[in-house]
């Protein structure tokens, strides 16, 4: 049976100064429990860091320090259990926490706040959250990293036109195109991780904006919550959410590159592609069409890119005009964070998921390669192998183009020898060799390009930094 919580736990920590309390909608209105609830661990992991260090430090009764380090332990299980619930009357969970302390400690539990503020104690919560969280949306990354270099590993080979201005362009390989995915998540990786080293410094202790009085160890309580050292400036530690915005740009960019990714399934999908099929646990049917199998999944994810460009937004005008030290303002961070980590974690989750049961239809997308004159690149470029200023090659191969249009040919292969050489003399037989779809690919074996082994050299390349 939940513990019923005690009426204290709703205490106001600032009452003493105001005859006159705010009304309940007001005090509704400015209150932050309904999003800072899920910090509940992290408040009660620094309130136990910061109430040993008051003890070692003299600054309360060692004992006292001791109760107060068992007591917030306690709580934290009793909350993990459901024993305990979260009052959601509450002004937010520092003053819930130490709440619940003071009702069962007394006096004891009045003394945990001692040399900090709520400004830097909810900067150390938040701190702490995104430590234990970010690593974890590294591993979703690195997971959905997994499946897409597990499919372009298979599909090193599958020839597929490339497309620019969504008209193709030259041929490329399906494994290429993913590895292309992959590396716009390899770079996600990289700026979650930085954004993590950055936001690794510990506020506990900073104050309200000053500082204390009291001789607080800063470097004992950073030790002991995990961070690498202390915030340099007190004021700078209550005012700054450069980590937030940081880590809401990281999921943004993200999100704009698996809405990418989707816009190009949901084409993929569609029958004037047909160059994929999902699977029907990862599509959905229509309400009226009963032959319809829509990509809903990955126009979802597709959508939900909005919300976190739009919290990236909010963030950042948020931030702008704040002068700088702690503001109220500041309480609006957390929701909008929050829920780009949990779209972004929900989103890979979904999309690893449907990449991962995704057929591709090969000889579809080898079948794409013909017409578009998607050869005329190699063209050029067998003109200038053969000492033809790019320039003019370029120029040959769209005449070339147009001959083809003009008489109805949809390959410049179509074309004979003689009639190839009314346009260059340089033209000989071994032209035709070089312009089937799998020597076009092949040739273009350098770094960087689509040819097969280069691909999978480009995905032994992913693996081993994900692999860090």
């Amino acid at each position: 049976m939940a513990e019923n919580t005690p009426s204290e736990s709703a205490q106001i920590l600032w009452s003493g100064r105001l005859e006159e309390k705010p009304g309940a909608q007001a005090f509704a209105f400015q209150s932050s429990i309904m999003v800072d609830k899920r910090l509940a661990l992290e408040d009660i992991q620094g309130s136990r860091a910061h109430a040993l260090m008051l003890g070692k430090q003299g600054i309360i009764p060692e004992e006292t320090a001791l109760a107060l380090d068992t007591e917030l332990a306690r709580i934290a299980q009793d909350l993990e259990s459901g024993t305990l619930k979260v009052d959601l009357g509450a002004e937010d969970i520092h003053s819930f926490i130490e709440g619940v302390l003071t009702s069962r400690l007394g006096d004891a539990g009045r003394m945990v706040h001692a040399g900090r503020s709520r400004n830097d104690q909810v900067a150390t919560d938040l701190r702490l959250y995104l430590k234990h969280l970010v690593p974890d949306v590294c591993g979703d990354l690195r997971e959905t990293l997994r499946v897409l270099l597990d499919q372009a590993e298979t599909y090193a080979e599958a020839l597929m036109p490339g497309y620019t201005h969504l008209q193709r362009a030259q041929p490329v390989t399906l494994g290429h195109h993913l590895v292309a995915w992959c590396t716009g998540l390899e770079r996600d990786l990289g700026r979650f991780t930085d954004a993590l080293a950055r936001l690794d410094e510990c506020p506990l202790g900073a104050g309200a904006l000053a500082g204390s009085g009291l001789p607080l160890d800063r470097e004992a309580t950073a030790r002991a919550l995990g961070f690498s050292a202390p915030t340099l400036n007190s004021m700078d530690s209550v005012a700054d959410r450069d980590f937030v915005l940081e880590l809401a740009g990281a999921t943004a960019i993200t999100m704009i590159h698996l809405s990418r990714f989707c816009e190009d399934l949901v084409m993929w999908a569609s029958e004037e592609f047909s160059f994929i099929t999902l699977a029907e646990s990862w599509s959905t049917g229509s309400s009226i069409m009963p032959q319809k199998k829509n990509p809903d999944f990955a126009e979802l994810i597709r959508g939900k890119a909005g919300r976190t460009t739009g919290n990236l937004m909010c963030l950042l005008t948020l931030m702008k005009g704040l002068p700088y030290a702690y503001d109220k303002d500041l309480q609006e961070d957390k929701e909008a964070l929050f829920d780009s980590l949990d779209t972004v974690r929900a989103c890979l989750s979904i999309f690893r998921g449907m990449m991962s049961t995704a057929v591709f239809n090969r000889d579809t997308m080898e079948g794409a390669l013909v017409g578009g004159f998607l050869e005329a690149t190699d063209v050029a470029e067998y003109l200038v192998r053969k000492g033809l200023p790019f320039r003019r090659a370029h120029e040959t191969a769209a005449l070339l183009v147009r001959d083809c249009i003009a008489h109805g040919q949809r390959s410049i292969s179509e074309r004979t020898l003689e009639e190839l050489k009314t346009r260059s003399a340089l033209f000989e037989r071994d032209i035709y060799q070089a312009l089937s779809p799998e020597a076009c690919v092949s040739a273009r074996n350098g770094a960087g390009g689509p040819a097969p082994e280069e691909v999978r050299r480009q995905i032994g390349v992913l693996r081993t930094k994900i692999s860090r």
